[in-house]
């Protein structure tokens, strides 16, 4: 992995309220940017919707976690921190190009999750957590194994 992560992750969490910065949700994150992006793409390939390492789409995930009633509040402070508005558009053409921001929706995406994220030994936890999350319209299930333990490994 290219992406200096840890960088972009420590300068993310110092913007979120603290509980925010474990190790599962470090490794989600890793695995879930591995996942969509292999952290090689800010914008969808084949000229998709979606943006930012985590591909996040201007109608689904970015107006999911501003209008979340979980999400919503740190969403508005963290735009507000980095300078912008709470537009949706305005924030899916941003997290192309700011890897804090889109890091920050990541994160608040995983957030209004009902269960704790997953350790680990429990990759399947951690699959159906990411489906829920982000509803990719083609999964890979057959990369997420091997892109959870490296992110574990990372961790």
């Amino acid at each position: 992995m290219n992406f200096p992560f840890d960088i972009v992750y420590d300068a993310t969490m110092k913007l979120l309220p603290p509980g925010m910065d474990n190790p599962k949700a470090k490794a989600m994150l890793i695995a879930i940017g591995l996942q969509e992006s292999r952290f090689e793409h800010r914008r969808q390939m084949n000229d998709g919707p979606a943006r930012g390492f985590w591909q996040f789409e201007q109608g689904g995930g970015v107006r999911g976690v501003l209008t979340h009633p979980a999400t919503k509040h740190v969403a508005k402070s963290l735009l507000d921190r980095l300078g912008y508005d709470d537009y949706p558009a305005l924030v899916w053409n941003a997290i192309e190009h700011n890897d804090i921001l889109a890091m920050g929706f990541a994160r608040l995406n995983l957030y209004w999750l009902p269960q704790a994220l997953p350790g680990p030994e429990h990759t399947h936890e951690a699959w159906a957590q990411y489906l829920n999350a982000w509803r990719p319209g083609k999964p890979h299930p057959e990369t997420w194994a091997g892109y959870y333990a490296q992110a574990w490994q990372v961790v």
